[in-house]
């Protein structure tokens, strides 16, 4: 209690046993069963006797009242929880606040009938699924102290599976039945089969021997509720849907009371998958191909308008449909046929009637019968022939208009796609073009640009593919020495000079470098290696904006292998001349 104003006063007031709390200077008041604001309408008349300012208005002296805290409750849980045992509850605790301190119920519980006993007494039975499945916590209670909270072991249990909301197994309630668990599985789904169910049920054990399957198929029946149907309850959760003549109707099907045991397992058949059912398939030049359903009297004109429609370069002059054969005593798969198209297949126009499309060939204006389809018919709607959208490379560098061009035929080579560049710039170097495939992943290809621009029939003047990417460089007059040299940097390039020549230019190798794997990387991407056998040496001659490359010498290779090698030679060596000895003698 705080009071301000006229007097600043602060108390913090214990609620007695008795229900009181003593306020210095006022006395006693009676607090028991009050709320906080029927306290107020008490204190505003007990305050006001000792207190002139505390009034409803014009009030010099105010006060609040607050709950600084709650007392608490010893409550006993017991049964399958968790953890069962005496916990300290808040007094504003209910029994689900008892059953989440516990650490909640294990899988052997009966969420159906919790008990709260008090003083002996079961005062209060509460059904879990209420606060699971529904969110309702009407029937929750407060505890109070000493209460104790019983979870007992489940009763009947059944397993609902298939397409229903909730599949899984719940417990029932004495004369509960299969509309009930369907009910508490939450109904059917929208791919419900709606026609039929299966009940599961263990046979007695005296029914059961050897050859003798444990479990007995009860098949249900279901229907549609002919009648009207009845308001729709208020609580949605529940999936009811109104109450027909013939049982509880789910999702507008009446299903029939059937008492369930202790085990069962009701499976909801659900609709047959696309692939399980009659269907049709067409594939080509349909802007969405695929499977879809078929059903009586369906033509071949609603299949192209599931699909979409054709796509652009749909040879629309006749079409292949593949069906089931009649015969397949000689093994055959299919029979196919050709049905004819035309352009009223072109579903997309405007107003007017009229397509808008690319050039392409001539096909008929209409007069196409309508072919009716059968099912699992496969179409296929052809392409036209040699029809193929426009195909680009690029070309960039020193050439007098880079850019990406369209080929105008299979055919165009490189030097036909130079020449339409405008031919090389005098900054260019030809034998540097970089050349990269990406048709298959191809990646450069060492191509000779001056052979192919001199000889239209060279091997050079290859075909050019989709996605191609030429690039020619400006003439650069130097050789790059990089790696272990002394002095890392470029070279004037000198016509005959050989490798040895850029490294005594560059330093020279430094003491870590590995002289016999020195490689030459040329302007077109080229790379080139030195070789050194024990008699012949093969090395590279760099030319204009080529790179030498000199690496690390591996410092961690055994020199063992080479004492080896040396004398496994000298070995074969005297080898040699002994017999060589022995032959002449």
């Amino acid at each position: 209690l705080i009071l301000t104003g006229d007097v600043e006063l602060a108390y913090t007031l214990q609620v007695t046993r008795e229900g009181f709390i003593l306020i210095p200077q006022v006395g006693q008041v009676f607090v028991a069963n009050l709320t906080l604001d029927q306290l107020r309408d008490v204190l505003y008349a007990r305050l006001g006797r000792v207190y002139s300012g505390v009034r409803r208005s014009n009030a010099t002296t105010r006060f609040d009242i607050s709950v600084a805290n709650v007392r608490t409750n010893q409550v006993y849980v017991v049964g399958e929880v968790a953890q069962p045992g005496a916990y300290q509850i808040s007094s504003l605790g209910t029994v689900l606040t008892a059953l989440y301190v516990s650490g909640g119920v294990t899988e052997r519980a009966d969420m159906r009938a919790v008990e709260l006993r008090r003083l002996g007494k079961t005062i209060a039975t509460l059904d879990l699924y209420d606060y699971l499945l529904r969110g309702d916590t009407r029937s929750d209670v407060r505890l109070e102290t000493g209460d104790v909270l019983f979870v007992p072991v489940h009763g009947t249990r059944a397993e609902v599976a298939g397409a229903v909301v909730r599949p899984a197994v719940y417990e029932l309630k004495p004369g509960e039945a299969l509309t009930d668990l369907l009910r508490a599985a939450g109904g059917f789904r929208p791919d419900a089969q709606l026609k039929r169910l299966a009940i599961y049920r263990l046979l007695a054990p005296g029914n059961r021997g050897p050859g003798t399957p444990p479990r007995a198929v009860i098949d249900v029946s279901l229907s549609p509720v002919l009648s009207t149907p009845a308001p729709v309850p208020s609580n949605p959760g529940r999936g009811e849907k109104g109450e027909g003549p013939d049982g509880d109707p789910l999702n507008g099907v009446a299903v029939p009371s059937v008492s369930l045991e202790d085990g069962d397992s009701v499976v909801v058949d659900a609709v047959a998958p696309l692939a399980g059912q009659y269907y049709v398939a067409i594939a080509g030049m349909v802007r969405k191909p695929g499977i879809y359903p078929w059903k009586e009297g369906m033509t071949l004109r609603d299949l192209v308008l599931l699909a979409r429609g054709p796509t652009v370069g749909a040879d629309l002059r006749e079409a292949e449909v593949a069906r089931m054969p009649a015969d397949r005593s000689q093994g055959q798969l299919a029979t196919t046929v050709r049905v004819p198209l035309d352009s009223t297949y072109l579903f997309e126009r405007d107003s007017l009637g009229r397509y808008f499309g690319p050039p392409g060939l001539p096909f008929p204006g209409s007069g196409a019968p309508e072919v009716e389809l059968r099912a699992y018919d496969n179409v296929l709607v052809l392409r036209q022939p040699e029809f193929e959208l426009q195909r680009t490379v690029q070309i960039q560098g020193e050439v007098k208009f880079p850019g990406a061009y369209a080929l105008k035929s299979k055919g165009d080579r490189l030097a036909d796609l130079v020449d339409r560049a405008g031919g090389v710039t005098r900054q260019a170097y030809p034998e540097g073009i970089r050349f990269y495939r990406a048709q298959d992943n191809r990646g450069r290809i060492n191509v000779d640009l001056p052979a192919a621009l001199k000889d239209h029939a060279s091997g050079n003047n290859i075909i050019l593919q989709p996605g191609d990417s030429i690039y020619l460089p400006e003439y650069e007059p130097s050789v790059r020495v990089t790696g272990e040299v002394n002095s890392p940097g470029s070279v004037l390039w000198e016509k005959g000079r050989d490798l040895d020549y850029y490294v005594n230019s560059a330093g020279g190798f430094t003491h870590r470098a590995e002289k016999g794997r020195v490689s030459v990387r040329y302007a077109n991407g080229e790379m080139r290696t030195r070789h050194h056998t024990l008699f012949v040496q093969s090395d590279p001659k760099p030319g204009p904006g080529s790179e030498v490359l000199v690496p690390v010498r591996d410092t961690t290779k055994s020199t063992d292998y080479y004492v080896r090698l040396f004398g496994s030679i000298a070995q074969i060596i005297m080898s040699s001349v002994a017999i060589i000895v022995v032959v002449t003698r």
